[in-house]
């Protein structure tokens, strides 16, 4: 059964970008006030035919309409209120979707403060390895979420696709005929040439810069120890700075980040975001990753790319009217950092601290490099995935130099397991039993897990002296 969609924050927003009154909101769409009004309160469901109506009087994009950023903040408020140490209220998950749902900025401002209270609880523990001070615009110092947390949210916000630079970015690659036999490197190259009179060059083990853009002398200097599909990455990146810098200008004000900081940091990924595109563009990938049923070394080999920018790539297949399979995709380091995270789908990430060691992104650093594992997992709201993880070793420039190694690992919801490759052969029957994974030890319900850290930060531990498992501890819920 299709579910009703309640979206009357959107309703407002839309009507707001208009200039109009909801009596005159409602006359364009040839609806009542009081109609209007019920929607915008969320009392009556936004309807197919409100949509159509919205969309042939405004044009707005319909996907604003989606319900993701909405399930996303609803979990992202379950995690902070699950942590007892600021308050001692039990919240319902239903109140909180009614929170996201009627209130979207309040309860990003919530977000926000909480991590304002988390920062200040662990620089005085002294464990600020999570937040950090920032500097304000006016030059005082205050401790907030950190730029590139910032930076993160707005992009897992917005399903990690950004319609402008993808477009223009999918243009540009037509253009230059990325998709034929020559190789990247080279169309590109000489484009950089063609276009803007830039030389593309390569330097040695004495400069230890990946890429430099000489703008006065015309030149891009490139370490020759980088793959092929690095180098055409790098390039597009400083091609995404030539070729769409008003884009990149009016996304990043649009963002409206706290600090340059922040700024700087989204729009070198919003670069990257463009060089990801040029390299692969959407409608030409998204019809071969379904045709490989999503097998990235296939698609590795035949688009010229890498196996973290295939990975990635598919992440971000959300373009309205031509969606792709929605997947996740993170980047771990040898330490647990998580590197990179994205996400069009509904599996949350933990915002604080480590994440589950059940999840089989840890397990890949056991493998060899490129080796591929796959598991079926449920999280604890039911929701069954897909979870594929490999990992990969970054070449070294010269024998002192230590190997870098990442985690890499995407997934989808298991209900689109046929139609990707890594599912042959699990088991995906109702009789199969998935791994059962959490957020993380801290919010996580299940306390009888053999994996489990320490308990959940919203229970009571205690120890029985007459019986001991391989966790220590028994919990109940705190009151």
């Amino acid at each position: 059964m299709q579910k009703n969609l309640y979206s009357g924050h959107t309703l407002r927003q839309v009507r707001a970008d208009t200039g109009l009154s909801q009596v005159e909101f409602a006359k364009k769409l040839g609806l009542s006030t009081p109609y209007i009004n019920q929607i915008e309160n969320n009392n009556r469901p936004v309807t197919a035919s409100v949509l159509l109506a919205i969309y042939r009087v405004f044009g707005t994009d319909l996907s604003a309409f989606e319900e993701n950023d909405l399930d996303r903040m609803t979990q992202d408020l379950e995690e902070i209120f699950a942590d007892t140490r600021f308050h001692g209220t039990r919240i319902s998950k239903q109140d909180l979707h009614e929170l996201a749902t009627r209130a979207p900025e309040a309860a990003r401002a919530i977000m926000d403060m909480y991590g304002t209270m988390r920062a200040y609880h662990e620089k005085d523990a002294g464990e600020d390895d999570l937040l950090q001070m920032n500097a304000s615009d006016d030059g005082t110092g205050s401790i907030s979420k950190s730029a590139y947390e910032e930076v993160r949210d707005y992009f897992h916000y917005q399903d990690n696709y950004v319609d402008a630079i993808d477009r223009a970015a999918e243009q540009l690659a037509i253009k230059i005929n990325l998709l034929s036999d020559t190789r990247k490197l080279t169309a590109l190259t000489d484009w950089l040439y063609d276009t803007y009179g830039i030389t593309v060059e390569q330097h040695g083990a004495e400069d230890a810069a990946l890429i430099r853009h000489n703008e006065f002398e015309r030149r891009i200097s490139i370490h020759r120890s980088v793959p092929d599909s690095s180098k055409s990455f790098l390039l597009g990146s400083v091609i995404a700075e030539l070729y769409a810098k008003d884009i990149l200008t009016s996304e990043v004000a649009d963002a409206r980040f706290r600090t340059q900081s922040a700024e700087s940091i989204a729009r070198l990924a919003l670069r990257n975001f463009f060089a990801g595109s040029l390299l692969l563009p959407y409608e030409a990938f998204l019809e071969a990753a379904a045709a490989s049923r999503h097998d990235i070394q296939r698609l590795s080999h035949q688009m010229d790319a890498s196996i973290e920018q295939i990975c990635h790539r598919l992440s971000t297949l959300q373009r309205a009217g031509s969606k792709g399979i929605p997947f996740y995709f993170v980047k771990i380091d040898r330490a647990g950092n998580v590197v990179k995270r994205h996400s069009a789908t509904r599996f949350q990430f933990a915002r604080f601290g480590g994440s589950c060691p059940r999840w089989n992104v840890h397990q890949a650093f056991e493998q060899t490099t490129d080796k591929f594992i796959s598991q079926i997992a449920q999280m604890p709201d039911g929701v069954k995935y897909l979870c594929v993880a490999t990992s990969v070793t970054k070449l070294t420039t010269d024998y002192k130099t230590q190997a870098r190694r990442y985690a890499l690992g995407f997934g989808c919801e298991a209900q689109y397991a046929d139609a990707i490759v890594y599912a042959d052969g699990l088991a995906l029957d109702d009789r199969a039993e998935p791994e059962p994974l959490g957020v993380n030890c801290r919010i996580c319900p299940r306390d009888n897990c053999d994996q489990r850290a320490f308990p959940a930060i919203n229970t009571t531990p205690f120890i029985d002296s007459r019986e001991r498992g391989i966790v220590p501890y028994r919990a109940k819920a705190a009151r």
